[in-house]
């Protein structure tokens, strides 16, 4: 290129990386010879650095499927993807934006109001809207096939009934100024009719095609666009039935639906439904949900069952207040709903407001007289009130401008969901309330495609959508059974998924010895207890010294905080022991989730090394100690059973060579709990070419949180203190100084919206940890994700139970590109099993499919804790074991410690969590959290 050519270019061409220095220096090259020298730096001005573009790094995103797996019976199966076809495939979606705003010009931010608004715009202005029915998503989107007349429209509309707060404060609680009916009629207009404007303006196209590229497996962000807009019409069709809407769940105010699970909460059973695309084309997944919600009715009834008090005389009202904030109620005789704002400061019988008087003063001023909220609902509006005299009044009004109502005129309304997290009794109330076996849960989904009519719906039809109302048949396969090893080297195949060790001994047994036992508990026969333990322990040939001791809780302390009790514990176990323990039993009083766990946990594991066993001595009898002696040896080095090929060693691909194996999963706090930090946890096999062992290391991070950040932390130019490198360095040490060549990860707990977010920034920092440690060091990856949360079932046609434990189904259901497969690994013994959804993100390593498939189905019969396979691969329960354990520690931190960390903010712009405190080093590569 001549030079001319290279002005009218722009500057000239420079190389794509600096010349080394020598080649610099010298006079012959052209371009630096013809440039002026560069103008001198100013005394006062530091000239900054450069700094290069960074180079674009292409994107990971998950790989195609590689094939079909072929191994194993087969078996046909139906599952509840129900087909949908479409016919108007040219069809064009228009997305338009709507904004509310009041008549005077406020923006309307309350949610809920909108459908009403959008629907009486449908009413009204059906000419202007060209008679076209939309799809409205309740907040700031609507979809319409084909196009509006104009890309921007303006509406106002006027909406009776609108139950206002903000111009009833202050006048009596009735919301009349007066108990003469005539007023009542007058004055009730102005009080609830409200004036509205819309503005709906154009946003954007979705071709339909989109739908028919996402079934050949060209998904795009319009494809995705296509089915929200289908899922957004099957919303609103719910909503026009009355359901309370719970994203893709839908909830019938069906008194024939509720379950009562005790504390005032109910269950409630509906239906989620979602569209997806799948290698056998469009479909419908329709499934059962059940959500919470409030009782409905009396609020007082909801009270005393929420406190489980026995009157109203006994609630605590500043928990009531608490609870009842935002509910809705209906107030009666008018049955006006409202919004709860708060409770009066003074019973009903004391509590003054002002009401205003049909007579004026002598100025013409209209007068008010102070009256208490009871005097005026008995004397002015003639209500009898029972019992609401002496409790607080309900306030729906303003805080400075209150409406009262006596508690006993106040019911709750329907289907209001209830967000706390459930107390342990509750959570097992609704599981044993709300499991169906295959078959009824086939004929209640059968039902629900019939009740929702789906093919007289406007929007769908313009579509030229119609949904079968079959369940799709998809073929399945049974994989057989690992066979396992146990001692002695006996062999022997799990039937149904399920084994025993009844006469046989562990393959590995520990030894326990230098132990002591620890009762927290009044009411147990201790003796006879560990007499019990030590035998179940010899018949499985675990070797049991006699206990050195039982320490015995002083009984004084028993009403003492948790911390208190376990700190004096300590101090007798220290005052009378030669040394320290290897390992404590622990009985806790009657209940397992007891106050006490977490502190004594986080004492022996994080103060003192100690491994520990806490059993709740309720009903202890030989099966129950059994398993109790299977998570003893575990946490103490030794191996219950393992898998056949692990011993010889024949594993597919993974005892070729060193091969890592993590399991990763991150835990939040419960719904209302937006403080609590989350906790990551990362589970990391070792003794390759052992799959069964393994060690965790737990941290916390920000607040919901679902990516984890701590998999690397560089501290300085060679050190890093990410949990990936102590698994990395543990593998090195317990695998007889091999590196690992393979690293296999499993992770739990992430929607395909954050599959990319895996591949880029979880597997980037666990790359970077490998590259920390020795830099030519490049071991080849798999990244697997697992899903519990999602809502496909399989059921066998003609027989009443669950499918057979090692089902798996990689066709039909499965995505139309990506590379996913469901596996039942377990026996459903109750309710319908849910699969497990495996999605393969990456393989560098090259494993066939029926090789993956062998190798995910193998680890699910790795746990240690149990004599059954498990729904899920081991890694991934005990990653999630670990997590939950070490929450506990979290609820038990003086509160004083961590509130000074959540101040200050850092760098990256997140609150500062509190940190765990680390295990010591003997627990820490145990399976403690066993």
């Amino acid at each position: 290129m001549d030079l001319s050519e290279q002005e009218k270019n722009g500057a000239p061409e420079v190389e794509a990386f600096p010349l080394a220095p020598e080649a610099e220096a010298e006079p012959s090259a052209p371009d630096a010879a013809a440039l002026p020298p560069p103008p001198p730096v100013p005394p006062n001005v530091t000239p900054i650095k450069a700094e290069s573009e960074p180079v674009k790094k292409r994107l990971r995103v998950p790989i195609p499927r590689r094939g079909l797996g072929t191994k194993g019976q087969k078996i046909q199966l139906l599952t509840n993807h129900f087909k949908v076809s479409v016919k108007n495939v040219d069809g064009q979606f228009f997305h338009y934006s709507v904004a509310l705003f009041y008549e005077d010009g406020r923006p309307v931010d309350g949610k809920g109001i909108g459908r009403r608004v959008l629907d009486r715009v449908q009413e009204t202005y059906d000419t202007e809207l060209a008679g076209k029915k939309f799809a409205y998503d309740g907040e700031k989107s609507l979809f319409t096939v084909g196009p509006l007349p104009r890309n921007k429209l303006e509406f106002t509309v006027v909406l009776e009934d609108v139950t206002s707060n903000r111009n009833n404060g202050n006048s009596s609680p009735g919301g009349h100024e007066s108990s003469n009916d005539g007023d009542k009629k007058r004055l009730r207009r102005p009080y609830q009719s409200k004036t509205f404007k819309v503005e709906i303006s154009f946003a954007a196209k979705i071709p339909m095609q989109a739908i028919g590229n996402a079934l050949r497996g060209q998904e795009s962000e319009n494809s995705q666009e296509a089915l929200r807009v289908l899922d957004i019409i099957l919303r609103q069709h719910a909503s026009k039935q009355g359901c309370l809407l719970v994203r893709q769940s839908y909830f019938h105010n069906e008194p024939k639906n509720f379950a009562d699970v005790g504390g005032g909460v109910l269950g409630c059973r509906g239906f989620h439904s979602s569209f997806r695309t799948s290698q056998g084309g469009l479909s419908l997944n329709i499934d059962v949900s059940t959500t919470m919600i409030i009782q409905p009715g009396p609020v007082i009834d909801f009270l005393i069952a929420n406190q489980n008090v026995r009157d109203p005389y006994s609630i605590d009202w500043v928990k009531a207040k608490r609870m009842l904030k935002n509910l809705r109620v209906k107030t009666s005789p008018t049955n006006q709903e409202y919004k709860i704002t708060g409770l009066s400061e003074k019973p009903c019988k004391e509590q003054l407001f002002s009401l205003k008087q049909k007579s004026k003063d002598a100025d013409g001023e209209v007068q008010t007289v102070e009256v208490t909220v009871y005097d005026y609902f008995v004397n002015y509006r003639n209500i009898e009130l029972r019992y609401s005299g002496d409790l607080p009044c309900i306030n729906v009004g303003k805080p400075k401008r209150p409406t009262y109502f006596p508690l006993e005129l106040c019911s709750l309304v329907s289907l209001q969901r209830y967000t706390k997290a459930l107390s342990t009794f509750q959570r097992a109330s609704l599981v044993e309330k709300s499991r169906q076996k295959p078959q009824e849960r086939m004929s209640t989904l059968t039902t629900a495609l019939k009740i929702n009519n789906y093919d007289d719906e406007p929007l769908l039809r313009s579509c030229g959508i119609s949904i079968s109302r079959n369940f799709t048949e998809v073929d399945g396969r049974i994989l057989p059974a690992p066979r396992l090893k146990v001692g002695n080297g006996e062999d022997f195949f799990p039937r149904n998924g399920r084994w025993n060790f009844n006469n046989k001994r562990l393959v590995q047994p520990a030894k326990i010895e230098k132990w002591a036992v620890v009762n927290f508990s009044a009411r147990c026969d201790i003796r006879g207890l560990v007499k019990d333990f030590i035998r179940c322990g010899e018949m499985k040939g675990i070797e049991v010294e006699p206990p050195f001791d039982v320490f015995e809780e002083n009984p004084q302390f028993r009403r003492a905080p948790p911390l208190v009790r376990v700190e004096k514990m300590f101090e007798e176990i220290q005052s009378k022991l030669p040394g320290a323990p290897k390992f404590l039993l622990c009985l806790l009083p009657e209940r397992k989730n007891c106050d006490l766990y977490g502190p004594w946990k986080k004492k022996n594991l994080a103060d003192y090394d100690i491994v520990t066993q806490c059993l709740a001595p309720t009903r202890v009898n030989d099966q129950y100690l059994s398993n109790v002696v299977l998570k003893v040896n575990a946490k103490l080095g030794g191996l219950n059973s393992m898998l056949a090929v692990e011993h010889s060693p024949s594993i597919p691909v993974v005892s070729k060579a060193p091969t890592l194996i993590l399991g990763m999963d991150v835990s939040h706090g419960s719904p209302g709990q937006s403080d609590i930090p989350s906790i990551a946890a990362v589970v990391s096999s070792r003794q390759w070419p052992l799959i069964s062992k393994y060690r965790a290391s737990v941290r916390t991070q920000s607040p919901k949180l679902e990516m984890i950040d701590c998999l690397y932390k560089r501290v300085s130019d060679t050190e890093d203190e990410g949990i990936i490198r102590e698994a990395l360095l543990d593998f090195y040490v317990s695998s007889g100084k091999r590196k690992p060549d393979q690293i296999i990860i499993f992770r739990d707990g992430v929607s395909e919206s954050q599959f990319n977010q895996v591949l880029n920034i979880e597997l980037d920092q666990i790359i970077e940890a490998c590259k920390c440690l020795d830099e030519k060091w490049s071991p080849k990856f798999v990244v697997i994700v697992a899903q519990k949360n999602h809502h496909t079932k399989f059921f066998q046609p003609n027989a009443p139970e669950n499918v057979p434990p090692g089902t798996i189904i990689d066709n039909k259901v499965c995505h139309p590109k990506n590379y996913d497969f469901y596996l039942c690994a377990h026996a459903g013994m109750i309710g319908t099993t849910r699969p497990t959804h495996y999605h393969v993100l990456l393989d560098e390593v090259g494993f066939s499919p029926d090789d993956l498939q062998e190798v995910v189905h193998s680890l699910s019969y790795v746990y240690q804790r149990s004599t059954t396979a498990i729904s899920v691969v081991a890694p991934i329960c005990y990653a999630h074991l670990a997590a939950t354990q070490l929450g506990q520690w979290m609820k038990f931190e003086d509160a004083s410690e961590t509130s000074s960390s959540h101040g200050g903010v850092s760098h990256a712009g997140s609150v500062p969590v509190p940190q765990l405190p680390r295990l010591k080093e003997n627990v820490c590569n145990s399976m403690f959290f066993c």
